[in-house]
């Protein structure tokens, strides 16, 4: 398999990207890094992958790694690089090139100490690769003074150093940072293409891998989950029953702790699958006697390693209740399909009795401003307004309409 074969409905990208690890390719080979990469070149030293969530920013980053790292024979012979069977393909896909740095967080921000480390690190010269490449997935999550000492290294990289940046837009990067990167943006794959990709790769079967993408409208990680998770399954069927709970305050009120509820359950499933063997691992190599009694000194490294894991356990609650509100969206957006007569595929055909009774028992233009709820809350939630408060407010718009 090449390495785009995970690169769903992005054609025009890929072929971009090809064309730049050819070139990049041909620079390697003939030896002309330390000189101004000509005016023809494809290839740049850094690139910035925008797109909306599920788009594959993070996917591109990763196959274009993978193509920059191509070792294979063929190349010589006027094939293209990324074959995705050599060595160099192979371990940059996986995860264990020594040359090629994935970034990603599992916290809200990513703060300037981590980002000097990453920095210092880019300066390194290849240890085994062709290039050195740093996919930094959450660009979006630097904080300001993280973003001001990632530019330096942008600006003037090592002449052997990549950096593959990702955000869902333009906005969420520095202007100073996106201004010195290639940009490519990404679109929503089809739902027929991101059905195939779980078919062929994944194995689901036919008819769930098209429901699980026609649910998460081209959102490949989303549709996954949706159609290998029987959890996912039953949180998606209870957020789309919120609608026909908001028929009162009272209603209102209990749906919106239930789904605060919901989201925290999640959390805390999340952490308890990592929280316990992350503390372990680090008791034993702080020297943790039998008894699980702790050396002096140790206590700042024990809170630091829970002040992160409260941090993460924050962010999952954040996901999770912002894949609940994608869910809530899709639904309406139905709802106002079927008010206008429509022709476009629905979402959430599994729940059409639903659909119906909300879309006669409103009117487009209440329609449009439930949707405006949900966006609200999202957009209250990214400014840290307290989750039950913004939920609260959303539902008690949802039942005015």
């Amino acid at each position: 398999m090449a390495v785009w074969d995970d690169l769903v409905g992005q054609d025009r990208v890929q072929a971009q990207l090809s064309a730049a690890a050819r070139d990049a390719d041909a620079l390697v080979t003939a030896g002309s890094l330390g000189e101004p990469l000509p005016d023809t070149s494809k290839m740049t030293h850094a690139w910035l992958f925008t797109g909306p969530p599920g788009s594959g920013r993070a996917t591109a980053a990763r196959s274009f790694a993978a193509a920059l790292q191509c070792v294979s024979p063929d190349r010589a012979l006027g094939g293209a690089p990324g074959c995705g069977f050599c060595d160099g393909c192979h371990t940059a896909l996986v995860g264990t090139h020594a040359d090629v740095d994935v970034i990603r967080t599992d916290l809200l921000s990513i703060g300037v100490k981590e980002t000097r480390e990453l920095v210092r690190r880019a300066q390194l010269s290849p240890a085994v690769g062709r290039w050195q490449v740093i996919i930094l997935e959450d660009a979006d999550r630097l904080t300001e003074g993280a973003g001001n000492v990632l530019l330096k290294a942008v600006e003037e990289p090592a002449p052997r150093t990549v950096w593959l940046l990702c955000a869902p837009s333009l906005e969420d990067v520095l202007p100073t940072i996106r201004s010195r990167c290639r940009h490519l943006t990404l679109r929503t794959p089809p739902v027929s293409a991101v059905a195939d990709v779980l078919i062929r790769r994944d194995g689901i079967e036919p008819d769930v891998a098209a429901a699980a993408a026609r649910a998460t409208q081209g959102h490949i990680g989303r549709a996954r989950r949706l159609a290998t998770d029987e959890r996912a399954r039953a949180r998606r069927a209870t957020v789309l029953k919120l609608p026909l709970r908001v028929e009162d305050i009272g209603g209102c009120l209990k749906a919106a702790q239930e789904l605060i509820d919901a989201a925290a359950e999640d959390a805390n499933q999340a952490a308890d699958e990592v929280d316990a063997k992350e503390t372990d691992e680090l008791k034993a190599a702080l020297g943790a006697s039998q008894g699980g009694r702790m050396p002096r000194g140790t206590a700042g490294a024990m809170k630091e390693l829970e002040d992160r894991q409260k941090r993460r356990k924050t962010r999952t609650q954040r996901d999770s209740l912002d894949l609940a509100l994608s869910d809530l969206t899709g639904f309406y957006r139905d709802v106002l399909a079927l008010q206008l007569g429509s022709e476009i595929a629905l979402a959430n055909g599994d729940v059409r009795d639903s659909l119906d009774r909300i879309a006669r028992a409103s009117t487009p233009a209440g329609t449009l401003r439930q949707i405006e709820a949900v966006v609200a809350c999202r957009e209250a939630l990214e400014a840290n307004v307290a989750p039950l408060l913004a939920v609260e407010a959303m539902t008690v718009a949802l039942r005015a309409g």
